[in-house]
């Protein structure tokens, strides 16, 4: 089931967006990356608890299939499964570092604003 790769976009940052863009996919993808190794599905689902379980899965399912993370079953009863970020999906580490250091700074600024406004 891959995907098909006749699509042309009008600017390389469109191919970027379908591939990470929306809510979920991006949250996933900074816990994968700031996290301390491959997570299971519940320790997503842990760090993002407004995510639903369904939408968990899709997203994950999507970011495998795109190449962008890798998922390992081990053969063990239960089973284990874990998501780590691929090789492919490593190439994103810089923007997902960039884009959490602008957060922390968006969210100190309105901090300070807020705080010396009152």
């Amino acid at each position: 089931m891959e995907k098909q790769t006749t699509r042309t976009y009008n600017i390389p940052a469109e191919a970027t967006l379908e591939v990470i863009g929306g809510k979920w996919k991006l949250l996933i993808l900074c816990h994968l990356n700031c996290g301390p190794g491959p997570m299971r599905t519940s320790e997503l689902k842990k760090a993002i608890p407004e995510i639903t379980q369904k939408m968990l899965v899709q997203q994950l399912r999507e970011l495998e299939e795109d190449g962008i993370i890798t998922r390992t079953v081990y053969n063990q009863v239960p089973p284990k499964v874990v998501y780590e970020i691929s090789e492919l999906g490593l190439s994103l580490k810089s923007i997902l570092d960039q884009l959490d250091e602008w957060g922390e700074q968006y969210i100190h600024q309105r901090q300070c604003k807020s705080s010396c406004s009152g």
